[in-house]
């Protein structure tokens, strides 16, 4: 099941992390550590992954989002953390979704 909630009903990614884990569940978390000219979210913007591709918060949009999630399932799988970066220098660019000219890193890691 995938969250696809309206922006009056998100929750706080680090709260349905905790509860995931709580519920035996395998999480990952990403976390925006730096961006650079155009950027959906701010530095500090989180996203929670469980092992059955479930995910809640928000750190791009678009393919990029799609990206993090699948690279956190591999660090779920693996246990080792993953900084990822996204941006324009990129040949990807247009393909993830940041055509508009920003960049960001991403810091994807096991939580538990």
């Amino acid at each position: 099941m995938i969250s696809h909630n309206a922006p009056e009903q998100i929750l706080d990614p680090l709260l349905v992390a905790e509860g995931w884990m709580a519920e035996g569940r395998d999480v990952a978390i990403a976390t925006v550590v730096e961006t650079w000219g155009s950027a959906p979210r701010p530095a500090g913007s989180h996203l929670v992954i469980d092992e059955q591709g479930n995910f809640e918060g928000s750190v791009s949009g678009g393919c990029v989002e799609g990206s993090v999630i699948a690279e956190a399932m591999e660090v779920i799988k693996q246990g080792q953390p993953r900084m990822l970066e996204f941006g324009v220098a990129d040949e990807t660019a247009w393909q993830v979704g940041l055509s508009c000219g920003g960049r960001i890193k991403v810091y994807v890691e096991r939580l538990g």
